[in-house]
């Protein structure tokens, strides 16, 4: 691949993206009353995508759960706590990332 045709593909991706962030002020503008259904999303998709990330990190828990597993669930505790607590989302990844290694490297 050349330089045109990386720059064509970066304009393309480029132009895609900030299409697709503009799309929702465009369609659901000021004043205008949102449909149900998009409320309704609003209201539950936060919840079910906190559930899928979980799932996805502790996929991988096998059958030594206290030599991993263990530590994974600890550090995601601690982000779900710090989240209710403070309801700060950086300051819970951040509490749970940085949990989770050290307890990887003073325990794993």
């Amino acid at each position: 691949m050349n330089t045109k045709m990386a720059l064509i593909a970066i304009f393309v991706s480029a132009v895609i993206t900030f299409g697709l962030r503009a799309l929702p002020f465009l369609v659901f503008q000021e004043g205008k009353e949102l449909p149900d259904q998009i409320k309704r999303l609003g209201m539950v998709l936060p919840s079910s995508i906190m559930a899928v990330l979980i799932v996805y990190c502790l996929k991988d828990v096998g059958d030594d759960f206290m030599a991993d597993g263990l530590w994974k669930l600890i550090a995601a505790a601690i982000t779900a706590v710090s989240y209710k607590w403070k309801h700060n989302t950086l300051i819970s990844i951040l509490l749970g990332t940085v949990s989770y290694m050290m307890f990887l490297h003073f325990f794993g």
